[in-house]
């Protein structure tokens, strides 16, 4: 009997889908994290003989990995913002702010001169250095923020600080890959700066506008809805339908997008708007569950994916320009800006330099590639641009991953040996 290609894709799928539920348990406390398993699954079973799985091509696919990375990152920042439990402000989420404000910019800044000086062109340099700007502690569970509680500020700093840059900074990456695309378009038309004004006007102050504005209002009425309704079939955290949070989801970035607005703001915004209308309420336990298990199901299927990609040679377009830029980035780049960005005076030492360390590269780097790619020509191989980013992201998943788990501990010890003293004083 001949063996189906189709049947295999089922059994794989409903094996990963156990994985994903079973993985998180089985590696808690350890060196070790799920999207770490999944990479290595994934390269395991495309080594496989038979040749019943498809060729994996990330550029002739480029608006499907579009679209599929889409729907998995904006349920991520769905249940980023309905998890975190610290009201929303400048002076309490002032850290955020540091590494938005000055961390994020100046990592693009100092990523595309190394990229520029490395060979690059300065439009393909900034192109690189905007994918790899967005954070995704998805990848690293241990260093983002749980479940909802009740208390509103039970987050330590690292966590919070993790959680809600990678939260804002999905939506901000996009107008410094649009900066990249028409960068493009003006070299390769001969160079004119004229485009900078429509940029900085339309690309960066009007569309974060409009994000942040539709999300905030959408959420806040949601919120009402969800919890104040007058009539019960309308109040929705009656229900306790989690796939409801997947509906916020969705309309919220596609209202947002139709009028070109950042969809990926507008999706954190409402998330973080609906937490704070009944913050003690279980509902958003509720809705953060379901987001939750949407996500680690969609991320096992990326991962594997591209675990996959590696073991049929995906790597073998990588040059020494993408791996020593990577290397940059993870090790020195962002550690070092993300480091001094911080105010002295928040948080301890320690935890300044743990936040700055763990700006993990996740999905985020795989939609804005393939976006970019899909609307714009750049003067370098796309293989070659796919390679830099995925080994960027595989370099990450694998050092943050392994290391998540000791820092972490390492830090909850010292948070309890330091509230131990004050409540004996008590």
């Amino acid at each position: 009997m001949q063996l189906s290609g189709t049947d295999l894709t089922y059994a794989l799928l409903g094996l990963g889908a156990l994985g994903a539920a079973a993985l998180p348990a089985l590696v808690a406390k350890r060196p070790l994290s799920a999207p770490m398993v999944f990479l290595a699954l994934g390269f395991v079973v495309f080594l496989l003989p038979g040749g019943l799985l498809p060729r994996l091509d990330p550029v002739s696919a480029g608006p499907e990995v579009e679209h599929f990375t889409e729907v998995c990152i904006v349920v991520a920042l769905m249940g980023a913002g309905l998890a975190i439990n610290r009201p929303f402000g400048w002076r309490s989420w002032s850290t955020t702010w540091q590494l938005l404000g000055i961390a994020m910019p100046l990592t693009i800044l100092a990523t595309a001169v190394a990229g520029w000086a490395l060979g690059w062109a300065p439009a393909v340099a900034l192109l690189v250095a905007a994918v790899l700007a967005p954070t995704d502690p998805v990848l690293a569970g241990e260093v983002r923020v749980g479940e909802p509680t009740d208390a509103e500020f039970d987050e330590d700093e690292v966590r919070f600080a993790l959680t809600s840059e990678a939260g804002l900074n999905d939506g901000l990456a996009f107008p410094f890959v649009l900066a990249a695309l028409a960068l493009s378009a003006a070299t390769a038309t001969g160079w004119s700066s004229a485009w900078i004004g429509h940029w900085v006007w339309y690309d960066v102050l009007i569309r974060i506008a409009v994000g942040t504005g539709i999300g905030v209002t959408f959420g806040r009425l949601l919120g009402r809805l969800f919890f104040r309704a007058r009539s019960r079939a309308l109040r929705l955290s009656e229900h306790s339908e989690g796939f409801v949070a997947l509906a916020a989801t969705f309309a919220s970035y596609g209202l947002t997008e139709l009028v070109h607005g950042y969809g990926f703001l507008a999706v954190f915004a409402a998330a973080v708007s609906i937490r704070t209308a009944e913050r003690a309420n279980g509902y958003h336990r509720v809705m953060h569950s379901f987001m939750d298990q949407v996500e680690r199901l969609l991320t096992a299927v990326i991962l594997f994916l591209v675990g996959g990609f590696v073991a049929q040679g995906g790597l073998t377009a990588l040059t020494w320009r993408g791996a020593v830029l990577a290397l940059l980035l993870l090790l020195v780049i962002r550690p070092f800006i993300g480091f001094f960005s911080q105010h002295p005076g928040v948080g301890a030492r320690r935890e300044r330099v743990v936040t700055a360390f763990f700006g993990i590269r996740g999905l985020g780097s795989f939609f804005y590639l393939s976006y970019a790619l899909g609307h714009g020509q750049f003067s370098a191989s796309s293989d070659g641009l796919w390679a830099t980013v995925i080994f960027t992201v595989l370099l990450s998943v694998v050092l943050h991953g392994s290391l998540a788990t000791p820092v972490v501990a390492y830090l909850d010890r010292r948070h309890r040996r330091t509230a131990e003293p004050a409540s004996d004083t008590r």
